[in-house]
C-alpha cells in the first residue's frame, strides 16, 4: 500500500473507531506527515518496502534535529509510527511490523508541580469579579480546580452537562465519560456567569450549547482558556509556572494531601491505570519529607 494511503486510513481508524480527540489525531498528523516526507526522500513509497533498519535510521536522523528537552517529542514520534504498522498487521495489509524491535527512549520523569492551596485561592481570586468577562475567567477557573479536569473537557462542556446538581458529566479522552462532583465555590460561580454574563455573550454570536463563551459569543477554544489562566497567574502575581494542567495537577495533589484514596483519584482524573495517577503521591510524599527535615529535631 501506498504510504500516504495507509497514514490516511490510520488517522481515519484513530478518528472514527477509536474517538481520540482531534488534538491528538492532529499530532499524530505531523509526527507521520514527518515520518511520509523521510521515506519519500530515502526513495520509499510503499508500506511493503520500509523496514526495521529503515525505521532505525529515521528515528536516528530526528534525535540529532530534536534537541534533549524535547525527548517527549521524540518518544510521542516513536509511538505514531509504531502505531501505523501495528495498524498495517491488524488490518492484513503487511503481514509483519517492521517497527516492532523499536524501543521508545527513555525520558526523565518528570513530577508534576502543584500550586500551594494559597497560590491557587490567590489565582481563583484574580480575575475582576465587577467585570463581565472577568465573571466567566472566574468560573472557568474555579471548575478546573473544583473537578480536576482537562482544559479541554472543560471547554468541550455543554450547558445541559451542568443539569445533574452537584455533579458534572466530563467527556475525556477516546470519548469515554465521567460524573465528578462540583463544590460549592464552583457552583456559585458557575451560576453567576450563567445569569449574569452568559446571555449577553451569546446574543453576540450564533447560537452555541457551549457552557465557556468567547468575546464575541463563540465557543472559547483551548488557547483562550491557556490565556485566561496565564493571565489569571500574572495579576495573582505568581512567581512560579502555570499552565492549562496546573490546576488539574493541583487537584490531584491537594486531594491525596488530604487524605483521599489514591482509586478515587484515579477515578476523578478519568486515568485509565492508576499507575498514571501514582505519580501524584511521590509529589505528597516530597512534601511530607520537606515538612519532616525542616520541623522534626533529629531529622539531620
Amino acid at each position: 500500500m501506498r504510504v500516504e494511503r495507509a497514514i490516511d486510513a490510520y488517522l481515519r481508524h484513530i478518528t472514527i473507531e477509536r474517538g481520540l480527540s482531534p488534538h491528538t489525531v492532529g499530532a499524530y498528523q505531523r509526527d507521520l506527515t514527518v515520518y511520509q516526507a523521510w521515506l519519500s526522500d530515502a526513495g520509499i513509497d510503499d508500506t511493503s518496502a520500509i523496514t526495521g533498519s529503515a525505521i532505525s535510521r529515521f528515528i536516528a536522523d530526528r534525535s540529532a534535529i530534536v534537541p534533549v528537552p524535547a525527548a517527549t517529542s521524540l518518544a510521542r514520534l516513536q509511538s505514531s509510527v509504531r502505531g501505523l504498522h501495528r495498524f498495517l498487521v491488524r488490518e492484513g495489509v503487511e503481514v509483519e511490523d517492521p517497527s516492532g524491535r523499536l524501543r521508545p527512549p527513555k525520558t526523565p520523569q518528570r513530577l508534576p508541580k502543584a500550586l500551594t492551596i494559597d497560590q491557587v485561592e490567590l489565582l481563583l481570586g484574580a480575575p475582576a469579579a465587577d467585570e463581565p468577562l472577568g465573571i466567566r475567567d472566574r468560573a472557568l477557573l474555579e471548575l478546573l480546580y473544583a473537578t480536576g479536569a482537562r482544559v479541554s473537557e472543560v471547554t468541550g462542556l455543554d450547558v445541559d452537562d451542568l443539569s445533574y446538581g452537584d455533579v458534572l458529566r466530563l467527556r475525556g479522552k477516546g470519548s469515554k465519560e465521567r460524573i465528578v462532583p462540583v463544590g460549592s465555590f464552583a457552583r456559585d460561580a458557575v451560576d453567576a456567569y450563567l445569569a449574569r454574563v452568559r446571555p449577553a455573550l451569546a446574543a453576540r454570536g450564533r447560537a452555541s450549547a457551549r457552557l465557556f463563551l468567547g468575546a464575541r459569543g463563540a465557543p472559547l477554544s483551548r488557547q483562550s482558556a491557556w490565556l485566561i489562566i496565564r493571565a489569571a497567574a500574572e495579576r495573582a502575581q505568581l512567581t512560579v509556572e502555570v499552565s492549562p494542567h496546573t490546576l488539574r495537577h493541583s487537584f490531584a495533589t491537594h486531594l491525596l494531601q488530604g487524605g483521599a484514596d489514591v482509586r478515587v483519584v484515579q477515578e476523578l482524573l478519568g486515568h485509565a491505570s492508576v499507575a498514571t495517577t501514582q505519580i501524584y503521591t511521590h509529589v505528597s510524599v516530597d512534601a511530607l519529607r520537606d515538612i519532616y527535615a525542616t520541623s522534626h529535631p533529629r531529622a539531620r
